[in-house]
Parts: C-alpha cells; sequence; structure tokens
C-alpha cells in the first residue's frame, strides 16, 4: 500500500497492489478504480489508466477501471420511481439524463480499506439517504481478490434500509495489445439480443436479435473502425450462477475472459474519445477508440421499461454482484 496522492477536495488516495499468479493488479481507494493490469512476458499494461490522480478526479479517466454505480450507465431524464416515491438524479451534460449516477457516483468517493492482503483488496463505502439523490441509508462492500491462475475477482455487495435502485459495473477500459486503438482485437459474447438505442444512447425497450449482422459476436470476430457501439448485450432476464460471457483477445497477445452474475453487458468502444494532457500507463496518450469497456452489469435505464431486469432493491434482500477476469497469454 502506498500513497498516490491528494484529491482536489483534499483527501488521500492509497493505491494497494495484489497478485494473482501472473498477473499484478493495482487498486485505488478512489472509486475502487482497477488502475494497472500486468501479466508476466507482456511490456505494457492491459487496462488504460494513468500514474497521475488529476486525471481520475473529475478528469478524463474518472470512470476508467472503476466501480461504477449505484445506478450505473443511463437514466433517462435522471427520473424513476421507487416504491411510490418520485426519485430525481443529476443530468448528465446536456442530455438531460443521468449517467453512472454523476456526480455523486461511487467512482467519485474515496473507499475505506476493510482488509487488504498479499492477494486481496476489499473496501467499504457508505451513502446516506437522499445523498445521491436516491433512497436508503446503503453500505457498500467490494471485494478485488486474485488467484493463482490469472485471475481477478471482484465481489461487491450492498446493503440498504429503504427501497432503492442498485445496478453496478465494472468500468475498466481494455486494450491488451498496447496499440492506439483496439483495431484487431477479437471480440466474442455470449449473448443473442442486443438493445435498441435512439440518438441519447438511450434503450427504446426493444431487444433485437443478433443473429448474421452488425452486433452478432456470437463467435469470435475481428474488431474494426466500423465497430462503434455504447450498447448492451443482453446475456439473460435475470442473474444467473457465474458464466463466462465474452472474451477479448489482442493480435497474437494476450486473452481476457470475463465471467459474471450479471444479466448485461455494457459494451463501449471509445469512439470519439479525447483525453487531451493526460499521459497514460506506459507514455501512452489516449485518443478515439483507444480501447475497449466490457460492463457486466443489468439493463440501462430499467425503472422505465417494465419488462427489463428490475433494478429495485429492498431492505433485508441479498445483493450481490460477481464479475471475474482471467488473463492468459
Amino acid at each position: 500500500m502506498k500513497p498516490f496522492g491528494i484529491t482536489k477536495d483534499g483527501y488521500g488516495v492509497e493505491r494497494l497492489t495484489l497478485q494473482a499468479g501472473p498477473v499484478t493488479a493495482k487498486i485505488l481507494t478512489l472509486g475502487g478504480i482497477l488502475q494497472d493490469v500486468r501479466l508476466e512476458g507482456v511490456p505494457h499494461s492491459l487496462t488504460l489508466g494513468s500514474e497521475d490522480l488529476a486525471a481520475y478526479d473529475g478528469g478524463p479517466l474518472a470512470y476508467f477501471g472503476a466501480i461504477a454505480g449505484p445506478v450505473a450507465n443511463r437514466l433517462s431524464g435522471g427520473r424513476a420511481e421507487v416504491a411510490g416515491r418520485e426519485i430525481e438524479l443529476e443530468p448528465f451534460a446536456a442530455g438531460g439524463h443521468s449517467l453512472h449516477s454523476e456526480p455523486h457516483g461511487l467512482h467519485a468517493r474515496i473507499w475505506s480499506i476493510e482488509d487488504f492482503g498479499a492477494d486481496h483488496v476489499e473496501l467499504v463505502t457508505w451513502v446516506g439517504d437522499g445523498e445521491d439523490g436516491l433512497p436508503g441509508n446503503r453500505t457498500f462492500r467490494a471485494l478485488w481478490s486474485g488467484s493463482e491462475d490469472g485471475t481477478l475477482t471482484l465481489t461487491v455487495t450492498v446493503e440498504t434500509d429503504a427501497p432503492t435502485l442498485m445496478n453496478i459495473a465494472q468500468h475498466s477500459m481494455w486494450n491488451l495489445a498496447g496499440t492506439d486503438t483496439i483495431d484487431g482485437h477479437l471480440l466474442s459474447i455470449a449473448a443473442e439480443r442486443v438493445l435498441h438505442i435512439d440518438s441519447a444512447v438511450l434503450p427504446t425497450g426493444a431487444a433485437l436479435d443478433v443473429y448474421g449482422w452488425h452486433y452478432d459476436f456470437r463467435e469470435p470476430k475481428e474488431l474494426g473502425p466500423d465497430d462503434r457501439f455504447d450498447h448492451n448485450w443482453c446475456l439473460s432476464e435475470a442473474r444467473e450462477p457465474m458464466r463466462q460471457v465474452a472474451t477479448l483477445a489482442a493480435p497474437n497477445g494476450p486473452t481476457l475472459t470475463i465471467s459474471t452474475t450479471e444479466p448485461g453487458l455494457q459494451v463501449y468502444t471509445a469512439d470519439g474519445y479525447e483525453a487531451e494532457g493526460v499521459e497514460g500507463l506506459d507514455g501512452r496518450s489516449y485518443g478515439n477508440r483507444c480501447g475497449i469497456a466490457l460492463e457486466p452489469q443489468f439493463w440501462p435505464d430499467a425503472p422505465n421499461h417494465d419488462w427489463f431486469p428490475s433494478i429495485r432493491l429492498d431492505p433485508g434482500e441479498p445483493w450481490t454482484h460477481v464479475t471475474r477476469l482471467s488473463f492468459t497469454r
């Protein structure tokens, strides 16, 4: 454990390093961020990040590697009803919709260290009733653990004392090749449907079959400049036991396998992204299509679509999100 810096609000951030066999991972107490991932024999980080805290602290890498929530992804108009109570979250930019519970999301909080060892980091944070626009005094625990086969597992548990909304995502940006773009990576997704979206990247309520067209990644397919996504693939209509949902492989390089309990996978290819003035890991600059986010979560804007898997959480109800990241050469 080493100091990583001081936020603009004067809070100290720690960086904790854990080992998972051939994988070394670094976690920040800011946002539970997976800041750096190294695989033995690979000369670059597999994830996008920075050694500069300012890049995360309200900067262009604010979500890179973070635990996003309590309501990850978009919520139309920032509004929904929970147990007869109308809630309203702050809008994101000019669109009028909320994104990742910005600006009060988990990605921007300093988490406390509950436990720390060579192969695990357990963090905890508390959010008061209405503090982020959502009801309930809530306790969030995030356990990062490593195993000897090169696997990192994130387990998030949540408790609340009032009905509330809950959708957590792990928001790492991946580029396994260390190149300027993700072009050439092979992607597979174990899903037969993808949510249709409108010009504001909000679900229209329709789920489209992927068979035989642009969104069909049931078999590994090479990513190219025309693959521009900020879409949710529908893995299931409820949480399921841990199962493999996606793979990402660099050309002649490492492979990432993602397993999860969650019913959706948001895929974001960083189209139009620009992190001007930010030095990335290994001295890199991050621009258009620099990485790909593969975010296990519930389907976006769920409270506003009756048939989507519900993200309501009630007091006394168990709530556990598990995502497993496995790395091989």
